[in-house]
């Protein structure tokens, strides 16, 4: 019996020890995610003027006249690169699996798939597919910064335009609400005009295009603006994905520690019970024994 006690004290200890880190991780999670939604508020409508900037622009620029509009290379020998945007620590529920299933989806749909990763566990999982990857990136979990967007767009556009693919895809996790995360795909490069008016609509309503006049030429301004634009995307997918990816982790320590609280109300009562009977044995074997010695 008191063998049977030490155990269900050390498992009660354990689960304790496990409750205090899941409500730390909680609390950690929800500053981040706070602070996230902060700096994402903040640069949504710098995004969307890019947006609105560029189509005015694409407008009017012949679709067969641009680098950023028609890859370079032959059909033939096309390449896609994949961004896909994961976690650098786990414990965020679903998170990274649905980026990892999503991924895995779009490389069976696209031609000869390399892989760009953003973030540890994206890398360690995709260490041992079938998939090429190209190159990783990762920023220790922190909040993403301009810089870090811009060394990834820098690296995206000086491949892009050397040939060593001609299609670039960004899969990241969207935030359409506190309670609703999923993963979401963007084509970056070459430049889709339909998919840039769609998320102008829907972010703006109804596009409007204006007659600006571009100087030297919009061939020029397009060639400068292409660069802050895939910086301006990647920023702001990165953004949105360290604020899904706490949000994952603050529901997932929340529903663990739910689980550890009643794990540990059970493993009382019926540590309660286990004592109560280990008592009333000894005192029945104390009882017995005086009658015996009277």
């Amino acid at each position: 019996m008191s063998a049977n006690l030490h155990d269900l004290r050390l498992r009660m200890r354990a689960i304790r020890q496990t409750l205090q880190v899941t409500k730390a991780m909680n609390l950690i999670s929800t500053a981040k995610l706070r602070r996230g939604r902060r700096v994402l508020s903040d640069t949504e409508p710098f995004f969307n003027r890019i947006q609105e900037s560029m189509l005015n622009v694409l407008s009017g620029v012949r679709k067969d006249s641009n680098k950023y509009l028609v890859a370079p290379g032959k059909e033939d020998r096309s390449r896609t690169a994949i961004v896909a945007v994961t976690s650098d620590k786990g414990l965020a529920g679903g998170y990274n699996a649905n980026v990892f299933r999503h991924v895995n989806q779009l490389c069976e749909r696209v031609n000869k798939p390399l892989l760009i990763l953003i973030g540890e566990i994206g890398y360690r999982y995709f260490s041992n597919s079938p998939w090429l990857i190209l190159e990783n990136f990762s920023f220790r979990s922190r909040m993403p910064e301009m810089g870090d967007a811009k060394e990834i767009a820098d690296y995206l556009i000086s491949q892009y335009l050397w040939g060593s693919f001609n299609e670039v895809h960004l899969v990241y996790t969207h935030m359409y609400s506190a309670v609703k995360i999923s993963p979401r795909e963007l084509q970056i490069l070459p430049l889709n005009e339909k998919w840039i008016q769609e998320e102008v609509e829907i972010r703006e309503g109804q596009g409007k295009i204006f007659d600006f006049e571009y100087l030297p030429s919009k061939k020029a301004v397009l060639d400068t603006l292409v660069p802050m634009y895939v910086k301006g995307v990647i920023y702001g997918a990165l953004v949105e994905a360290f604020a899904s990816e706490h949000t994952a982790r603050r529901s997932a320590m929340d529903e663990a520690s739910k689980n550890a609280e009643e794990m540990l109300t059970n493993l009382r009562i019926h540590y309660n019970r286990s004592r109560q009977a280990g008592i009333t044995q000894e005192m029945t074997e104390i009882v017995g024994g005086a009658e015996s010695l009277s």
